[in-house]
């Protein structure tokens, strides 16, 4: 008797997986130009599953949530999460099939980013002590999961089932869970649809990009403010310490051997819930930046003392640039008036008494650039234009007019004499430094918010399409493009020669700056915005996020190696 009633809940669970099967590869699967619409062509496949489309059919979502609640529960009890938006209804599925079995589960689920107002939660609902099992409808290279689970495991947590509808690829491939005891679940694989669909090959990535980092520390500053999501005060670092700014005031001075404060400087006020934005620059024993309550310091890199202050402009979130030749600082600022919003200066390093300076009619935000051999300084505005002056006596060489405005700092390429930075306008330009003519004009799929880095014949930039892209400077066409999982405000640095670069998925690639291909990652739990900061004589990475967190990043060796 128990055994037909086995037999008969096992035939009914299988009518309903063909029941889904059929209607998953009747409604959901997507080519052609549904497709290219879907995906603004950025992927490679031909075809989608568009799950969430058949998951709001209030029978296949009542079907759904019996199957994968049947396979949560065979281990006893637990709670069930997700990241947002496709596990939503699964978990609210499976509460409510729950409760119809008379045995409730709890529920939660992750937001992909935090909210800008309100509580500014990561996690929606309580998190209890039963065993967790997250939930979601596809799974191709597990990215979603895995940032889930490390969101989890820094609040104390272990994952112990990862369940989909649908799964792309052979368990094997999935190394991540596997080493951390996670049980890889789903209802349908690819395979389960290739007599019903035309499923070209996926790429033939066998295995997954490596997490070859090892977190050596961990240092956050109090109170950081989520609503701003874009470049803050990425990190500067001389040969012990690390210099960056926080959204609570303090600027801070730590060791890179530990994370251990050595000392920090208390910035009173800021405007608008900002703080200190900029960047610090070190020049011998001083540390530069600016802040929100629109001065501009100079403390003594040891100890944190004040050298002089500049009482220059009502804001400044640029990032200063040294001149060591002519013994100058530079920065952009920002005013509060109506003809005369911006403009940038140039300050004694060693007294902080103005040199030259510059009016602009639109805030500056940007972050001045020094050229060496062309005795330049380089500056972007709001107000569209890009500016180029004498370094030394702050004449006006060229003006440059974009579509859009310039945000971030301009890459210098001595060698060639050029001038690349990015627009709001979607474009990467590549001017002359003399003459501010421009050489190439390259089109992005969003604007630009990230300073470009030269690296030999090419410049990488990063758009907010989601892209980093790869040109070349003596053709200006686009080498390769990779695309990230969230938008890309950080800007790109290389070390070793390899490429590192955040994005706001709180993923931090390591990529081959020839080919594009993905070496490795690291996964944050916040958004990274800012550019990472390499010591070359010990190998680590300092990894900024939104969040004012600093990660202090060390390579592991390959399993299997001493």
């Amino acid at each position: 008797m128990c055994a037909m009633h086995v037999s008969g809940a096992t035939d009914t669970r299988n009518d309903a997986l063909e029941r889904l099967r059929r209607k998953i590869a009747k409604e959901a699967f997507v080519t052609g130009k549904e497709y290219a619409a879907a995906t603004n062509g950025f992927a490679a496949t031909g075809w989608i599953f568009d799950i969430k489309k058949v998951l709001l059919d209030a029978e296949t979502l009542d079907e759904v949530s019996s199957l994968l609640l049947a396979r949560a529960s065979r281990d006893g009890t637990f709670q069930v999460g997700g990241i947002e938006s496709a596990s939503l209804p699964l978990i609210a599925g499976i509460m409510m099939k729950s409760v119809e079995r008379g045995e409730p589960v709890n529920g939660f689920f992750i937001r992909k980013s935090r909210n800008k107002t309100g509580l500014v939660k990561i996690i929606e609902g309580v998190l209890g002590d039963e065993r967790i099992v997250l939930v979601d409808d596809l799974m191709n290279r597990g990215r979603s999961f895995i940032k889930q689970v490390e969101v989890l495991e820094s609040l104390g947590k272990k994952v112990d089932t990862v369940i989909t509808i649908l799964r792309f690829r052979d368990k094997d491939y999935y190394t991540y869970f596997h080493e951390r005891g996670i049980t890889v679940q789903s209802l349908f694989t690819l395979d389960d649809f290739r007599d019903l669909l035309d499923i070209s090959a996926l790429d033939e990535e066998r295995l997954p990009p490596p997490m070859p980092f090892e977190v050596v520390w961990r240092f956050q500053s109090e109170s950081p403010n989520f609503f701003y999501v874009l470049p803050k005060s990425a990190p500067a670092i001389d040969e012990t310490l690390l210099y960056v700014g926080a959204d609570n005031g303090n600027f801070w001075a730590l060791r890179q051997s530990d994370g251990s404060v050595v000392w920090k400087h208390k910035v009173l006020f800021g405007a608008r819930g900002k703080m200190i934005f900029s960047s610090p620059a070190l020049s011998a024993d001083t540390v530069f930046f600016g802040a929100y309550d629109g001065n501009f310091y100079a403390l003594d890199k040891a100890s944190g003392k004040k050298k002089w202050v500049s009482l220059e402009a009502d804001w400044i979130g640029s990032s200063p640039c040294v001149s060591e030749e002519l013994g100058l600082v530079y920065v952009g600022l920002e005013f509060g008036l109506w003809r005369k919003q911006g403009g940038i200066a140039a300050l004694e390093v060693n007294t902080g008494k103005k040199i030259w300076s510059y009016p602009m009619p639109g805030l500056t935000h940007a972050s001045p650039a020094y050229a060496t051999r062309h005795n330049t300084v380089v500056c972007g505005c709001n107000d569209n234009n890009v500016y180029a002056f004498n370094a030394k006596t702050g004449a006006l060489l060229w003006k440059l007019e974009t579509g859009g405005e310039v945000k971030a700092s301009v890459a210098i390429d001595e060698k060639r004499g050029l001038a690349c930075f990015g627009s709001f306008d979607r474009h990467l330009y590549v001017a002359g430094l003399k003459t501010g003519k421009v050489l190439w004009k390259i089109e992005t799929g969003e604007s630009i918010y990230s300073t470009p880095l030269v690296y030999g014949a090419h410049v990488f930039v990063a758009s907010l399409d989601k892209h980093l892209y790869c040109v070349n400077l003596d053709t200006g066409k686009v080498v390769w493009k990779v695309a990230a999982a969230g938008r890309v405000f950080a800007s790109p640095e290389v070390m070793d020669g390899k490429l590192y670069i955040g994005a706001n998925d709180g993923r931090m690639y390591e990529l081959d700056p020839h080919t594009g291909a993905c070496l490795g990652f690291f996964q944050a739990t916040e958004r990274i915005t800012n550019k990472v900061a390499c010591n070359t004589k010990t190998g680590d990475i300092f990894l900024p996020t939104f969040a004012n967190e600093i990660y202090c990043l060390r390579t592991q060796p390959p399993k299997g190696t001493g």
